[in-house]
């Protein structure tokens, strides 16, 4: 009860008042362990000290990732799978489907122009969708955009309730598993291997170290696990909004056209915002950490939310602050909006390119390509609500195309001491390709 109660600051609030990075609770009836910090974060995305099976309950995990997904795997499998879906998250790749993001937004927005308000994260939603499923090479009908949407969404929406919003996103999570498997079952029936280099043949004809195409219903589970996660960016887009409401020094600045301020920007309200709270795992092995014992079996609880906000890594953490991104050195273990540690031998989220790409591109849109105003509303954002919104959903009226918009400048950048992205870099690492080498991970496209 005290977790769904304090939310996203449950960890952290009691790290607070017990003076500790690590306290012992009970959650779901079973024990958990809770940490925060840098350390922590190192300590749980070191390869091999954790497990995600068993962790995640099994309604959340369904939503989230299903049995049998990347992110449930471990040792060289997770390895393997992870090559497919770096294979997707080329330079070019993420060009295009920022690309093609942006294409959709405008058409959007000359539907907007002339309404008296729009609701923005059902917007977003709908615009994602329609961009990551021509991305991906998914077919998709006017009919079906709109069914995919509310699929995606209510996934999204039920993986951190209970009840009613739960029950529905696992209603609709089936639903969408049936189209996949049917779409992967059709290409395998009617084509050759033949691999186009798209997202959606990627994963039709990825195999296994063993040789093995992946079976319908995984591939089809991968397949939903790189357009659903696309969707959810839609609430980091609704931040964005919202942090360029709430500063409106930051939107002054963007309209600049800095590229090294719109990197630093984003990265502060994917630090800031409410995203994941936390991430479960279970100890492989017995340990000891800050007098801690970790049994083996332990459930362990990394808080997300309160390492972004904690005071040991971030001066002033409750202030919005782009700055700091482009004063301070960030590493792999600090800024953990989609996890820490290396992208390739850990379970670090490799959509988190995607993420970025889409933010800086929406950034630029709303700052640069349309004018609007923020009508009075709720834009308070409940931290008990997982994953957390402002309660109206941000509202926008007087929607108004510019009519001679500003070119953006999205190439990627290198902050000081900081490549969230520059020829495939997280901070502190080589590029990718150069990583995937020197680990002895062979790229899958070229």
């Amino acid at each position: 009860m005290d977790l769904l109660a304090d939310g996203y600051r449950f960890i952290s609030k009691r790290c607070q008042q017990y003076q500790t990075k690590v306290f012992e609770t009970r959650v779901m009836l079973q024990k958990a362990v809770c940490m925060q910090g840098e350390e922590a974060s190192r300590l749980f995305y070191e390869p091999d000290r954790f497990t995600r099976k068993g962790a995640v309950p099994p309604n959340t995990l369904k939503l989230l990732q299903d049995i049998g997904s990347v992110q449930s795997l471990d040792g060289e499998d997770h390895l393997e799978r992870k090559r497919m879906f770096l294979a997707m998250m080329k330079p070019d790749s993420l060009q295009r489907l920022s690309d093609i993001f942006a294409e959709q937004w405008l058409m959007q927005l000359d539907k907007w122009v002339g309404k008296d308000s729009i609701i923005f994260l059902p917007e977003v939603q709908d615009i994602l969708t329609r961009a990551v499923c021509i991305w991906a090479d998914v077919p998709l009908t006017e009919p079906q955009a709109k069914l995919r949407r509310v699929e995606f969404a209510s996934m999204i929406s039920g993986a951190g309730s209970v009840g009613l919003r739960n029950w529905w996103g696992l209603f609709l999570r089936n639903q969408n598993e049936r189209w996949a498997e049917k779409l992967i079952s059709g290409i395998r029936e009617t084509q050759k291997e033949n691999p186009s280099g798209s997202p959606l043949e990627i994963i039709v004809w990825h195999r296994d170290r063993e040789g093995k195409l992946l079976d319908v219903e995984t591939a089809a589970v991968e397949l939903i696990n790189i357009l659903r996660p696309t969707v959810a960016v839609a609430w980091y887009l609704v931040f964005v909004a919202h942090a360029l409401h709430e500063h409106p020094e930051c939107k002054i600045r963007l309209q600049s056209g800095d590229p090294r301020y719109l990197e630093a920007f984003v990265q502060e309200v994917r630090r800031f915002y409410p995203f994941f709270p936390f991430i479960a795992g279970r100890a492989t092995t017995n340990f000891e950490w800050h007098d801690y014992v970790f049994k083996e079996g332990s459930l362990v609880l990394f808080d997300i939310y309160g390492t972004n906000h904690d005071p040991d890594i971030w001066k002033d953490p409750e202030a919005f602050r782009p700055e700091r991104f482009m004063e301070n050195e960030i590493n792999l273990f600090s800024l953990v909006a989609q996890g820490a540690g290396d992208v390739v031998k850990g379970h670090r989220c490799p959509g988190e390119w995607i993420a970025i790409e889409l933010m800086k591109r929406s950034a630029h849109l709303l700052t640069n390509m349309m004018m609007y105003d923020i009508p009075e509303q709720d834009l308070s954002i409940d931290f008990s609500r997982m994953p957390a919104i402002p309660k109206s959903k941000l509202i926008m009226s007087n929607i108004q195309r510019v009519a001679q918009p500003v070119a953006p400048d999205l190439s990627p950048v290198t902050l000081d001491g900081y490549a969230p992205r520059s020829d495939f870099a997280f901070p502190g690492t080589p590029p990718l390709r150069e990583n995937m080498e020197t680990q002895g991970v062979e790229p899958l496209a070229q």
